[in-house]
């Protein structure tokens, strides 16, 4: 990865904004959807053109306000909701809460009246710099079927209801999830989705990158163009997720410190149960055994 030589080197290249600094920032003005629609056309593997982004209750303008959350709502040109949710901050609960985001949007685009063809179809794209979950690949991809338990067929809709919703099955009515893993690319990218992942792990978009987006992102996510109150702000962002991740290695290296002395402390424990049950099967006395392991007669007895 290429570094520069100010604040929060380690997580930043000489050329190019951090893509989640980007969302909050630089992506919301309309000049700059194409870059949001390559990426989105090279996820959802469709055409996809931003109509208008809407307001999130999450969107926050101050940095230090929720800075480790980045929420964008667009909505593409078929009515589709998109959420784009960036989170930098571990979160045991990130699942549910994926669900919670699509669940309120679901309900929160819909009048009063209407009826439930007016659902409107949801895709969460959640894109995470820390582990989540178990699991190999660095992309996921989550939707809903229905599937027999007897037949192990998938439910189907019918033609009029092909034709009247205009999808093919049931799954595309419901809200659609995705997961990028970018902490967890450590390889040369060989797909168009791959040297996205790659740009939004490394922040550098090499020369040979052909992605959708990636070339409106060179134009225009370049850091030379940033005023200097930008990247003064830019800047204090960065420190911002060193500390948290900072913060993220310190507790797991905590965890692992008190793992070790909880399984030390096991180990020796188990030795002077193995010694007690020896010396009570030669039958030596209690009060010998509590003198020489230490534990109390009442502790000997117990095991």
């Amino acid at each position: 990865m290429k570094k520069g030589n100010g604040k929060g080197d380690e997580l930043m290249a000489s050329n190019y904004i951090r893509f989640d600094w980007a969302m909050k920032r630089l992506l919301r003005n309309k000049a700059n959807f194409a870059v949001l629609e390559g990426f989105l056309t090279t996820l959802l593997n469709e055409k996809i053109v931003i109509q208008k982004l809407l307001e999130s209750e999450s969107n926050q303008e101050d940095e230090f306000d929720k800075y480790n959350r980045v929420d964008m709502l667009a909505e593409n040109s078929k009515g589709e909701l998109i959420l784009i949710e960036v989170q930098n901050n571990n979160e045991y609960a990130y699942f549910q809460r994926m669900l919670f985001g699509t669940s309120k949007l679901v309900t929160e685009y819909i009048n009063r009246g209407e009826g439930y063809d007016k659902v409107r179809k949801v895709y969460s794209v959640n894109i995470v710099y820390f582990s989540l979950g178990s699991g190999k690949d660095i992309v996921y991809h989550g939707k809903t079927e229905f599937r027999g338990i007897h037949q192990g067929d998938v439910l189907e809709l019918t033609p009029f209801q092909k034709q009247t919703f205009k999808v093919d099955s049931v799954s595309q009515l419901y809200p659609e999830y995705y997961i990028l893993k970018v902490n967890d690319f450590n390889q040369v990218a060989r797909s168009p989705l791959e040297e996205w992942i790659y740009y939004m792990n490394t922040g550098d978009i090499p020369d040979s990158a052909t992605a959708p987006g990636l070339d409106e992102a060179r134009q225009r996510l370049k850091l030379d163009k940033m005023t200097k109150e930008e990247l003064s702000a830019y800047y204090r962002h960065l420190d911002n997720i060193v500390i948290l991740r900072d913060n993220i290695y310190t507790e797991r290296a905590e965890g692992r410190a008190e793992g070790r002395a909880e399984g030390l402390m096991e180990g020796r424990m188990e030795e002077k149960r193995e010694m007690v049950h020896n010396m009570k099967s030669l039958n030596i006395p209690l009060d010998t055994i509590s003198q020489v392991t230490g534990l109390s007669i009442e502790e000997i007895k117990s095991l």
